[in-house]
């Protein structure tokens, strides 16, 4: 479903300048200095409205977070979100994740979450999941090894194609469940539209894949 154009969407993400990325290249390499501090950066690619990294911004104060999406009238939401809470340790970007080296050096960041993801559903389609193997090698680029990728999804094929995806592209699996919220998993943050599934009493799948590096390199 497209997207209702928010109004006054560019005067809004004016007011929300001080959170707003709108040249990331010229930080490559400087990241820290955006936050002036040197705690481990995370990053969220398509952060929808914001809850999710908001809320890991207010339980974790000493991580910085960037949060990214790519449409306009989205990550608008998501901004005023993060400056009616007067959060300091989270930034946002509009941009799309296959640019992800042009803006972030190898070992920047320590964390990526991807959070129900587009699962692009035809085959045809499958180079364009956030869990293909393009991407995968795009986010080795910017993690050290030993660095986790933390992925939620509501779509059963979508978490097997990502299961397969990952351990292909020599990542480590770790706390897999197949229905998160009747899991022992402690400290999950909620998107609003994993709420919705969750509502319906469907189940949303998880994982943590750890970067083992580049197979030729071990």
């Amino acid at each position: 479903m497209r997207m209702r154009k928010k109004k006054n969407c560019a005067a809004r993400i004016e007011r929300c300048a001080s959170l707003h990325i709108t040249e990331p290249e010229s930080f490559k390499g400087k990241w820290h200095d955006v936050f002036g501090n040197d705690n481990p950066i995370h990053i969220e690619i398509g952060c929808g409205k914001g809850a999710f990294v908001t809320g890991m911004a207010r339980m974790y104060p000493d991580i910085n977070f960037i949060a990214i999406e790519k449409v306009e009238d989205v990550i608008v939401m998501a901004m005023e979100r993060a400056m009616r809470e007067e959060l300091t340790n989270v930034r946002f970007m509009d941009m799309d994740a296959e640019r992800i080296e042009d803006f972030f050096e190898k070992g920047e960041i320590c964390r990526i979450y991807l959070n129900f993801s587009d699962p692009w559903k035809k085959s045809r389609q499958a180079k364009r999941r956030l869990t293909h193997k393009n991407f995968l090698d795009r986010y080795k680029n910017v993690l050290n090894e030993g660095d986790y990728i933390w992925f939620k999804t509501d779509n059963m094929k979508l978490f097997e194609f990502s299961l397969n995806s990952f351990a292909a592209e020599n990542f480590k699996l770790e706390n897999i469940t197949l229905d998160l919220h009747n899991s022992k998993f402690e400290g999950n943050v909620v998107t609003e539209y994993e709420q919705k599934f969750v509502d319906l009493g469907q189940p949303i799948y998880r994982l943590e894949a750890v970067n083992l590096g580049w197979r030729d390199e071990r």
